[in-house]
């Protein structure tokens, strides 16, 4: 198997990386910059993205233990996140809740199609469960993806500052709205300025994953 996909991947993210430790702003962002660099090196070295996955296959592989790992600090905190029990739980039903109100309403003033809509509906919980519910409410699974990696890039490179602009200082909430509204993405940015905010962001993660695949196949009808 041809390595070049691993070497492409982790030279740019490294480039990016200590741009970024040098220079911290959301425009060198090496998440961002990364997918947009690697995009426009297939694209000029007419590489399908197929080659490019099966030649990286093995970092895709390092995907579930390092989703698995975000346990640990969950685990870490367990004392503290148990305290507040009751605020994440209810800040997932009202979090998970507007996510897919607002996106949903907002393309609707749009005038986006029923389609669409369903589509955009599951846009801020993970990948795997975006695409499972985005089929069964009549979803375009392939654009609900989309969807979900732009969601969480916005989250990855913009979650904390928006939150110092609203004010947003505590930390189980600054976790709470980063997990919530932008998945692994935003937890894997938050998590490296906090893990205690990381921590309650991964569990909200995972807690609105679930919610909003319960929820929405019954809500998406009454609205």
């Amino acid at each position: 198997m041809n390595p070049y996909g691993i070497a492409l991947t982790l030279v740019v993210f490294y480039v990016f990386s200590e741009l970024h430790a040098r220079r911290k702003a959301f425009y060198t962002n090496p998440v961002l910059l990364s997918i947009i660099t690697i995009a426009v090196v297939l694209k000029l070295g007419n590489v399908s993205y197929d080659s490019y996955m099966e030649s990286a296959v093995f970092l895709k592989f390092l995907l579930g233990p390092a989703v698995v790992s975000l346990a640990i600090p969950v685990y870490k905190n367990r004392a503290l996140i148990a305290r507040y029990a009751k605020e994440i739980s209810l800040g997932i039903l009202i979090g998970g809740t507007t996510a897919v109100l607002s996106a949903y309403w907002t393309a609707q003033l749009l005038g986006a199609s029923e389609t669409v809509l369903r589509s955009i509906a599951p846009k801020s919980v993970t990948t795997a469960i975006a695409i499972g519910v985005s089929a069964k409410i009549g979803g375009i699974p392939s654009l609900t993806a989309v969807l979900v990696i732009t969601t969480g890039l916005l989250g990855n490179a913009f979650a904390p500052e928006l939150l110092n602009v609203f004010g947003v200082g505590d930390r189980i909430a600054r976790g709470l709205a980063t997990g919530v509204s932008s998945h692994g993405l935003g937890t894997a940015r938050i998590i490296t300025e906090d893990e205690l905010a990381g921590a309650v962001s991964g569990l909200a993660m995972a807690l609105n994953g679930v919610f909003t695949a319960i929820l929405l196949p019954y809500l998406i009808e009454v609205i």
